[in-house]
Parts: C-alpha cells; sequence; structure tokens
C-alpha cells in the first residue's frame, strides 16, 4: 500500500504500456482528485500518445484492471492505467477464422 501524500492528500501510480515501451508514474493528488486529473498529471498521455496511437482515438482507463469513466474519484494507492484501443475485435477475429474453416471443408 502507498503511504498518504505528506499534505494528506493521495498518491496513485498512473501506468502506460505499449508492447516494447511500460512506462509507470507516482502522481500525488489531492483527496477526491479524479481519474482524469491523475493521467493529466502524470504526462504520460501526452507523451506517449502522439507517438503510438491515433489521435482520433480516445483511449480507455481503468483502475487495477477495472475499467473507469474519466470522472471516478481516486483512493490512496490506486494504479491508473491507460489502455491502447484495439486494432482488431477478437470476437470478429474468431468469426473470421471459423468461417475460414468452414470454407476449407
Amino acid at each position: 500500500m502507498v503511504e498518504p501524500a505528506a499534505n494528506g492528500g493521495i498518491e496513485v501510480e498512473v501506468v502506460w504500456a505499449l508492447p516494447d515501451v511500460q512506462r509507470l508514474v507516482r502522481v500525488k493528488l489531492a483527496c477526491g482528485a479524479t481519474l482524469a486529473e491523475a493521467v493529466r498529471r502524470s504526462g504520460l498521455l501526452a507523451e506517449a500518445a502522439p507517438r503510438h496511437e491515433p489521435a482520433a482515438v480516445a483511449p480507455a482507463f481503468g483502475i487495477f484492471g477495472r475499467r473507469c469513466e474519466p470522472t471516478e474519484v481516486l483512493r490512496d494507492g490506486d494504479r491508473v492505467e491507460i489502455y491502447r484501443p484495439l486494432h482488431a475485435d477478437a470476437k470478429a477475429r474468431r468469426r473470421a477464422r471459423a468461417a475460414a474453416l468452414r470454407g476449407q471443408r
């Protein structure tokens, strides 16, 4: 568990992962801060997104693997995750593979 920030606020981790790069930034915030504020204060989205993802794709966010809205209020020790968009829907890929197998028979 992360120790509370000295000013009575909270400290959270913000993470961004790509296949070849992983970044983790610890951010100290006031109590009642939102997920969006933590992402903004971390600087990770501004740093990584323009180089790796199309600007038109809005990222998704989560806390400890649970998808959350940017307005979610954080607690001390939360792990904020910035999710990359999927380039291919897993369900659509399975359907395409199944159709291809049916066509081979």
